[in-house]
């Protein structure tokens, strides 16, 4: 039974760039809507979001946190997420369930090179949002240049909704644009309290003029009060909170508040801007799907009446229930016991018990509704992006995509008796983390894992040893390369066998090209004359191209963004069998490989420097000769950024060089962001390397 109305239910997320103070809001977030009595500090490892050892030692969020709090007559299910690169894919798996977002930026470091990625996620899953700048109170804070940022570097319609009173360390509040009254913080009481007052005379110019933009931005976003603003109406304080609500419904327009989370200030006004101007479940589009038996389109409606349909978005390991599915619900009710459909895996599950989540805690709960987000126990096949729902209403709704592992790393147990424990505890960090991969290699006997960073698998390692109590040895890291062609080949493949009885017949014509748009991956199209090869036969070729392009002609890396046309072929009515198509798509895809002028990629990082000025110099000449391309200078404060892109071969440990090269005055932040054709002389490089090492590098 529904104990919050639908309307009432706000389901946002926390993003940002690393330390822009995600976790710090959030611990303000529970303390102000009474679900934490007091604060949990990040930097003292208290932070209640930050539960892993790890998280609470390094001072940084790993994984999404999930827990549930109420604000005036509104229930928030709140999600706070990493800002590290190398989590991403925590931020990509929030997104895709979340109906809203809070962007926190720095009030110093303003849009940094995180903020773009998020940001980008959230246009991808076209997640409305708000923007929060935070540390107003910190020496080189400037709200109007972050600001302008957001406009500059996402492209966004934003406008503040708020304007900071006093600069710096006298900052003390904040005027409301849209309600004209002063807002002043007292700092005895954590921020509790506070005083509403009218507008003093000296920001009353500040105010109009800011009331003013902020009108004519919302009016580009909304036809209804653009038309009260050409028709010269005055706009009154509800007309403008209604039209800043259906821009930021509508993703067309980010209302910019402002506030210091550590200093208590500000958090109260965004939760009134989470409750008047984020959507609720019944405000955003409905979810679209597909039915599983007839393909067709169909749309998940947001209601309790509807039938069930849930999207397991996070598959994590409890040491006392065993895995949890973090869930969120599109349409319907779930009670505990209940057999459900894994329409993706095409199975049934039974949900033992059903479990609400405040960080690591858990309340049990008998049901939960739409809307809702929650995790499940007893689940035995989900993973994460699979869709539930009932078995006489099967849907699939479109499942995440995750970004490929760029770096790897060999592993090994201390003893042979830990080898088993091991290989359970990488199998169960497997299924929770989808950028994390593990494969064995039987030339070699080495295990190899790979993900997206030093960070990403230092973590891991030091998970096994900590969680599963296994010691492991792992070797120095190794760039994920990949392979790919330049040129548009016509190549056959046949497989022919005749050992005594019935023979092996295979044959097939397949045309290979680059894909057009790097980052596509490999693609098989069917165009082959009718009649040529037995419909039935044509799944195998294709199983052949795809099991060929896990390891390229050169170095045994991944191949990538081919495309590949499968035209003719021939068959024997009694010696042909999917096995032997599926070895002569394998045979033509490798002697295509060869002679359509195959190439070696490398991941390009995209890297961003804030060093002193006085060590512009050397940081510019070592990046140049780690083979960086420059695209940007610019200035923050008294501090220099340079932004770069640099392979990452090239990078690795550049902590220790930017420490030694600047006395350690020197920071940078580093993504993927594309690969990119390696030059001849590193090519041959790396090519004798891997003959030399013998690993086929097949993750």
């Amino acid at each position: 039974m529904r104990k919050i109305p639908l309307e009432k239910l706000r389901n946002i997320g926390i993003i940002a760039h690393i330390d822009a103070g995600k976790t710090t809001t959030s611990e303000r977030i529970l303390f102000y809507t009474g679900k934490n009595y007091k604060i949990g500090e990040v930097h003292d490892g208290a932070a209640t979001m930050d539960w892993m050892v790890q998280e609470q030692e390094r001072g940084i969020t790993i994984t999404s946190a999930a827990t549930t709090c109420a604000w005036k007559d509104i229930t928030i299910n709140l999600i706070d997420t990493p800002g590290h690169v190398d989590f991403t894919v925590e931020v990509e798996r929030s997104l895709k369930v979340l109906d809203g977002a809070v962007v926190v930026f720095c009030g110093v470091g303003g849009v940094e090179p995180q903020s773009e990625t998020v940001w980008r996620q959230a246009d991808r899953y076209v997640v409305p949002r708000i923007a929060f700048v935070n540390k107003m109170d910190r020496t080189g804070s400037d709200f109007f240049a972050v600001v302008s940022q957001i406009h500059e570097r996402l492209g966004a319609n934003a406008a503040p909704i708020q304007l900071p009173v006093g600069r710096e360390a006298n900052f003390s509040g904040l005027v409301d644009l849209v309600e004209k009254k002063l807002i002043h913080y007292h700092d005895q009481d954590m921020g509790k309290e506070f005083e509403v007052k009218d507008v003093p005379e000296e920001m009353l110019a500040d105010f109009e003029k800011y009331r003013l933009i902020l009108i004519e931005k919302v009016a580009e976003a909304d036809d209804i009060l653009m038309e009260e603003y050409l028709g010269g109406k005055t706009i009154t304080n509800e007309q403008l909170k209604a039209a800043i609500r259906r821009g930021c419904v509508a993703n067309k327009f980010v209302p910019v508040l402002c506030g210091t989370a550590f200093k208590n200030k500000g958090i109260q006004m965004v939760l009134d801007a989470v409750k008047d101007y984020l959507p609720s479940p019944v405000d955003v589009p409905a979810v679209k799907g597909t039915n599983p038996d007839t393909g067709e389109f169909e749309e998940v409606v947001a209601d309790d009446k509807s039938p069930f349909v849930a999207l397991c978005f996070k598959v994590a390991s409890d040491p006392f229930v065993g895995k949890i599915y973090f869930t969120r619900m599109y349409s319907g009710t779930l009670t505990s016991g209940t057999y459900i459909y894994n329409a993706t895996k095409r199975q049934r599950e039974r949900v033992t018990k059903i479990v609400k989540m405040h960080a690591n805690h858990q309340e049990v709960t008998e049901s939960i509704s739409t809307g809702d987000i929650a995790a499940l126990v007893g689940l035995k096949e989900t993973k994460t992006g699979d869709t539930l729902c009932m078995e006489k209403n099967p849907i699939l709704i479109e499942a995440m995509r995750f970004p490929e592992p760029v770096i790897q790393q060999a592993i090994e147990p201390k003893s042979k008796d830990a080898q088993e424990k091991l290989g359970i505890a990488m199998h169960k960090l497997e299924d929770e983390d989808p950028s994390f991969r593990v494969t064995y290699n039987q030339e070699t006997g080495q295990t190899l894992i790979a993900g997206m960073g030093q960070l990403h698998l230092e973590i891991i390692v030091d998970r096994i040893l900590r969680e599963f109590n296994v010691e492991a040895t792992v070797g120095s890291p190794q760039v994920a390369y990949r392979e790919t062609i330049r040129k548009s080949v016509s190549s056959v493949g046949k497989f022919i066998s005749q050992s005594g009885g019935r023979g092996q017949y295979g044959h097939c014509v397949i045309e290979m090209a680059p894909q057009e748009t790097p980052g596509t991956g490999n693609t098989f199209e069917d165009k082959i004359k009718s009649g040529a090869i037995p419909r039935e036969f044509i799944p195998a070729v294709k199983q052949g191209v795809m099991g060929a392009a896990k390891n390229g002609v050169l170095a045994g890396y991944p191949v990538t963004d081919v495309q590949v046309i499968l035209v003719d072929g021939s068959f024997h009515e009694v010696d042909s069998s999917e096995l032997a198509f599926k070895m002569a798509g394998s045979i033509a895809f490798q002697d295509g490989m060869k002679k359509a002028q195959p190439v070696l990629l490398e991941p390009i990082m995209d890297i961003e420097v804030v060093v002193p000025e006085e060590f512009m110099g050397q940081i510019i000449g070592d990046l140049s000769s780690r083979r960086a391309k420059i695209i940007a200078l610019g200035q923050r404060l008294n501090l220099r950024t340079i932004r770069a892109h640099v392979p990452l071969s090239e990078v690795f440990n550049y902590a220790t060089v930017t420490r030694s090269l600047t006395q350690g005055r020197a920071s940078y932040t580093m993504e993927p962001s594309f690969y990119s054709e390696v030059p001849a002389h590193v090519a041959e490089k790396v090519i004798s390397g891997a003959a030399n090492s013998n690993v086929r590098k097949t993750f």
